[in-house]
């Protein structure tokens, strides 16, 4: 019930890379597999004739009017011209799998050779960019190569615009964040974390007046790794006022790998109209992605700090990476266009009602069990038997282990996983002859349902 289901979340119908892995550069363009074009129609430059246009992409919304070509056309239009260019390519090609597509510098400049993606790539940015509330012309980013790499870019970008400032990041935060903090040779403060993973609000308060002649550069989790905590952001701005920090002497960077696409369709916490500074989600988490990727946005002001002009590329660079995969902002592209903000939206509600579901199973089971206001992520006391784990793929913590409730996940397989874990229970704890171990440490003592605090809940009920 871990990573290996990831997969399962992403159904570009009728595009499918099995399928492309299999076909010909000719048969792409054919109407085996896009059957409602009309090939005949499609018009494509003559090789050699100069670089190719920019396709003026965006990501489509399902169900509204569209005067525009179709999804299955754009796609066609750009196999053909990648066809069309294999001749003047030193590679031996494939449709879009085994093309050596390249997404080198700045995505919104042009390279100087035509296979990349950055008109996939811009579309997809410019989604995000809308759905973070920030205008075209005042953001900046980049398709990346996961979520690591958005935090070690934001993070970046804070020590580039307060060279001086100290990295604030909540020990559940995501291991990159001290990784970024070894390699750029960052002062950092560790905050402690409440038992249900969130930051300590009165721990950041201490340290940042313990530092106050400094900057401040602050990591917020949007989703922690393990517990599925949110740190909440305008609690984080407002300590940062109350401490006398001013806008020009702190940066905020969002780490929202998983949850990063769904709070937006609960409530409004992540918004550039607030004072913060980068955002980063992955794209293989939550949107299924099939390969790892994620999107970094930040604002246009400060990217100079980073950019750097690159002759023989004929681009500028301001990425971690410099090349990236150019197959990824295709894959995102495509799925945003066929799920929509509706179905993201429904995927949200649905993963939400699957995780309470879950958590009030367990708990009804006697089983010690927490879960987050608006995670997906269900904690649980650790499985006894290795086996188990490695067969539901659970990751674990010292006493607790998780289950992320993605959108490929069913009620059904929810009940598979309870029914088979209620069963093996029987057998490591012989029928109650012997104690579950109680994690009132690490999920708190109203969710510890061992027999000391199931009966402390009892009575306090």
């Amino acid at each position: 019930m871990g990573s290996l289901l990831l997969e399962m979340d992403f159904e570009p119908s009728p595009m499918s890379p099995r399928s492309l892995a299999a076909m010909t550069p000719r048969s792409l363009a054919r109407r085996r597999l896009f059957p409602n074009v009309d090939n005949k129609k499609q018009k494509v430059a003559p090789p050699g004739a100069g670089p190719r246009k920019n396709l003026q992409l965006e990501v489509m919304e399902p169900g509204l009017k569209n005067d525009g070509p179709s999804l299955d056309t754009i796609l066609v239009n750009y196999l053909d011209t990648l066809t069309q260019r294999v001749n003047y390519h030193l590679a031996t090609l494939a449709p879009l799998l085994q093309f050596h597509l390249n997404n080198c510098g700045d995505p919104f400049l042009q390279n100087t050779v035509d296979f990349h993606s950055k008109d996939f790539e811009v579309a997809v940015l410019n989604w995000f960019a809308q759905l973070w509330e920030i205008e075209k012309d005042q953001y900046w980013g980049y398709v990346t190569n996961g979520g690591t790499e958005g935090n070690l870019h934001g993070i970046l970008l804070g020590r580039e615009l307060l060279p001086d400032g100290i990295l604030y990041a909540s020990k559940d935060s995501h291991y990159s964040v001290f990784k970024a903090a070894r390699m750029y040779r960052m002062d950092s403060e560790t905050i402690n974390t409440s038992v249900n993973g969130e930051m300590d609000y009165s721990d950041l308060r201490a340290k940042l007046l313990q530092n106050k002649d400094k900057p401040a550069i602050i990591n917020v989790t949007i989703g922690s790794t393990f517990k599925g905590a949110i740190d909440d952001l305008d609690v984080i701005l407002e300590t940062l006022k109350d401490c006398g920090y001013s806008q020009d002497k702190f940066y905020i960077h969002c780490d929202a790998a998983l949850c990063g696409l769904m709070t937006p369709f609960v409530n409004n916490m992540i918004s550039f109209k607030k004072p913060i500074g980068s955002v980063t989600i992955s794209g293989h988490k939550f949107l299924g992605c099939p390969m790892p990727c994620g999107v970094q946005i930040t604002r246009k002001s400060y990217i100079n700090n980073l950019s750097t002009n690159v002759e023989y590329i004929a681009s500028v660079d301001a990425t971690i990476s410099g090349s990236r995969n150019g197959l990824t902002p295709i894959f995102l592209w495509y799925s945003l266009s066929t799920k929509g903000q509706i179905g993201l939206q429904n995927d949200v509600k649905r993963c939400l009602d699957n995780a309470k579901y879950l958590k009030d199973r367990l708990q009804k089971e006697g089983i010690s069990v927490m879960l987050n206001e608006l995670s997906i992520i269900v904690v649980l006391e650790r499985p006894r038997d290795h086996e188990f784990v490695r067969r539901w793929q659970l990751s674990c913590v010292k006493d607790m282990a998780h289950v992320i409730v993605m959108p490929g996940i069913t009620r059904e397989m929810l009940d598979n996983f309870v029914s088979e874990l209620v069963q093996q229970r029987k057998q490591w704890y012989r029928d109650g002859k012997a104690e579950a171990p109680c994690v009132a440490e690490d999920i708190g003592a109203q969710n510890c349902a061992c027999s000391y605090h199931k009966i402390d809940y009892i009575f306090s009920s």
